[in-house]
């Protein structure tokens, strides 16, 4: 069989093209409806299951609350823990008062003796009341405190005065022996959980100062 074609060339271009715009609008309407069925689909699960989800927490929140209310002395058991949770703090905070024996053993003249110890470890001050041989010796002892480094495990080349304000200020003598009172400040890093202090007391050598002298007058 022999066919011909009597359809111009232009005709058979349009009819293609139209084939192909309705293709395309089939393709997009496609498009589009998925489009638009994915977007229902997502609005649905963020809305309906966030909020199933916020009801659920809601109800377990509720749930909890009703329970610790519930709870026999809630109020003590808090205050408890919050007290339990404070220790490792406090530890750390509370001075190490052991090393106090080791540094007045250090401080203090062989000719001297210590009668009372007061310290303050929350002002960080320290009384010492005793008896020395002579006020030479109690000039030594309050030399020696005024003179004393320390320094740390973590900085051993970097020492620092160990006492502040260091003040003689009480002391008197009669024929058998001198008595005194002096007062400082320490630095609390002396007595700091936190480090490992070497107490250093340098060698002093007696000096009598000019309020010795006129005591010595008497």
């Amino acid at each position: 069989m022999i066919q011909f074609n009597l359809l111009p060339d232009i005709k058979i271009q349009y009819l293609k093209a139209r084939r192909q715009k309705h293709l395309v609008m089939l393709g997009s309407t496609v498009v589009i409806i998925f489009s638009v069925t994915v977007v229902v689909v997502l609005i649905s699960i963020v809305f309906g299951l966030q909020k199933k989800n916020m009801a659920d927490l809601v109800r377990d929140i509720n749930a909890s609350s009703a329970e610790l209310k519930s709870t026999k002395n809630l109020n003590r058991m808090l205050t408890v823990q919050n007290q339990l949770n404070s220790l490792k703090a406090l530890h750390d905070d509370k001075p190490v008062a052991s090393r106090l024996y080791k540094y007045v053993t250090q401080l203090t003249p062989t000719s001297a003796s210590i009668a009372r110890l007061n310290v303050d470890f929350t002002k960080n001050t320290i009384t010492v009341t005793g008896a020395a041989d002579s006020l030479s010796t109690i000039n030594t002892f309050t030399d020696a405190l005024k003179f004393a480094t320390y320094h740390t495990e973590d900085a051993p080349k970097k020492e620092k005065k160990a006492f502040s304000s260091v003040v003689l200020s009480t002391f008197g003598r009669d024929t058998k022996n001198a008595t005194y009172t002096i007062d400082a400040s320490f630095d609390s890093v002396l007595f700091s959980e936190q480090s490992e202090v070497t107490l250093t007391v340098p060698n002093i050598s007696t000096r009598t100062g000019a309020l010795f002298k006129t005591e010595g007058g008497q």
